[in-house]
């Protein structure tokens, strides 16, 4: 709710506002579980959004999406407007502009950005890659550069991978050695990615940020709510997507000084499940993110049970706080509360640590940045109720809600480019049919050999048969001479021989 300008988040002893040009220093939103962190965090996205600044949240619960319907006035409400010193006749409730997004592309616009838009470096850091995967993982992304091969979705890294270590040999020189063990390793990385659904998140059309900071005709920023449900339980894709959507910013935005008022403001909810086992690459970018974003005009605010969730390097940068009611039932839990209350600056008229302990549901101990940048003294404080219905919206709502807005369609369908995938793939095509035509063509040179082969040796078979024919005929004539000859012969010998026998005969007689 705006009020003189300022962002009216609660009252106490005194208004609690929080001013537009200190909101892109950060906050952390804490409490207990059903302490009324969620009705904080609308109230804020809905007097950012009244302001003219688009927010962006992470809805974990599903119990955000109410903030596109107008919200009912109850007994219980009045009574909390009156005892923070408003009218409750007056109190207006109506909707705010919403758009929803859905990494699974279920519950919203689905979003997407490229592998090559990731990184090579922030992909292997958030993988966890060794020193030698890491430079493998760059020698893969720059000969995709250098070949002009897109790495659009999770299909172009793993068949680049592949493609790196089949041509290792050749590779070597240029680009250094690459093991097949190094490049198993990355394959077995991205398989866990892909079964987290990182084959969802990774492709075209990829988000344009700028969608996120719009307003709509009334001048009022949209509250771009990201629904978390399904996404949160995939934390290894949860930290993919907040690791980019963090960078992006910060490389895309210009710097902006101290603006007025913020360009962006992002609400992270249930924020311990972003550092919880998260890999240390998580960590240390955002950390260097929340340092150096806020030059940009934008807000980073995380929402937890305790400030203990969230690490220490990125809890100094958060200048606005809320610390809703803790419970200290155990020894770790007190330890807990006494961390929340030294993050205060002291009031000299509550003890902190108590109070903490004190507070009923709705109530929250408040310190924002004054003008001067300064933590304001602590101060106890009643959250003001949201204008727009609490709790989650049914699927037709919902359904109606995205269908209705202007940037339906624009990210629906997903668009399968050509990329190192179907590039190596055809040359995998090509190399194939080439070598089974080699293999045809040497098939069929053996077999034309072994026809020639034969057919040499049917001609030899024949020309011995007809050499053979020729001495049978050859043998025959000669022997039909002999035999003529040798009966010519007998013949003039009979006739001798008669003769001789005739005479002797004659002279006997």
């Amino acid at each position: 709710m705006l009020q003189d300008g300022k962002l009216l988040i609660g009252a106490g002893e005194a208004p609690a506002f929080l001013l537009p040009k200190m909101a892109n220093r950060h906050g952390l939103i804490c409490g207990a579980t059903g302490t009324g962190k969620t009705v904080t965090l609308k109230v804020m996205a809905e007097s950012f959004s009244e302001l003219g600044v688009p927010v962006f949240l992470a809805d974990v619960k599903g119990d955000l999406a109410g903030c596109c319907r107008t919200g009912e006035r109850t007994e219980a409400i009045d009574k909390r407007l009156t005892n923070l010193g408003l009218d409750p006749e007056g109190f207006v409730y109506h909707p705010f502009p919403v758009r929803f997004w859905d990494v699974f592309g279920e519950m919203g616009h689905p979003v997407r950005t490229t592998v090559s838009e990731m990184g090579a470096a922030l992909l292997a850091r958030l993988l966890d890659l060794t020193e030698v995967q890491t430079g493998v993982l760059s020698i893969v992304f720059r000969v995709a550069d250098d070949k002009g091969w897109l790495l659009l979705d999770l299909k172009d890294l793993r068949a680049m991978v592949a493609y790196v270590a089949e041509h290792a040999q050749e590779l070597t020189t240029e680009y250094g050695n690459v093991s097949k063990q190094s490049a198993g390793a990355i394959q077995r990385a991205l398989l866990q990615l892909e079964d987290a659904g990182g084959e969802l998140f990774f492709g075209e059309p990829e988000i344009q940020l700028t969608d996120w900071f719009q307003c709509d005709e009334k001048g009022r920023g949209y509250i771009n709510v990201l629904h978390c449900e399904k996404l949160y339980r995939s934390p290894l894709l949860y930290s993919t997507f907040l690791l980019w959507l963090l960078a992006e910013l910060f490389e895309q935005l210009p710097e902006a000084g101290d603006p007025e008022k913020p360009k962006l403001v992002f609400f992270f909810d249930e924020a311990h499940l972003l550092f919880k086992g998260a890999p240390k690459a998580l960590v240390e970018k955002v950390e260097q993110v929340v340092k150096l974003i806020r030059s940009k005009g934008v807000g980073v605010y995380f929402i937890t049970q305790q400030p203990s969730d969230v690490p220490d390097a990125v809890l100094a940068q958060l200048g606005n706080k809320v610390q809703h009611a803790l419970r200290a039932y155990t020894p770790n839990e007190q330890k807990a509360v006494r961390a929340a209350a030294d993050g205060f600056r002291p009031n000299p008229s509550f003890d902190t640590r108590q109070a903490i302990l004190d507070l009923g549901t709705g109530e929250a101990l408040v310190s924002f940045l004054d003008e001067k940048g300064r933590p304001s003294v602590v101060e106890r404080a009643t959250i003001l109720p949201p204008q727009s219905m609490m709790g989650p919206i049914d699927d037709k709502r919902r359904e109606a809600e995205i269908h209705y807005d202007e940037l339906y369609g624009k990210y629906e369908t997903a668009v399968d480019n050509e990329s190192a995938y179907e590039i190596i793939h055809a040359d995998q095509q090509k190399e194939a049919e080439a070598a089974a035509q080699a293999e045809a063509e040497k098939l069929a040179r053996k077999e034309q050999e072994q026809a020639e082969k034969e057919a040499a040796k049917a001609r030899k078979e024949a020309e011995k048969a007809e050499k053979a024919r020729q001495a049978k005929r050859k043998n025959s004539a000669a022997s039909k001479v002999a035999n003529s000859a040798m009966n010519a012969v007998g013949r003039e010998i009979g006739r001798s021989f008669t003769r001789g026998l005739l005479g002797t005969l004659k002279k006997w007689f």
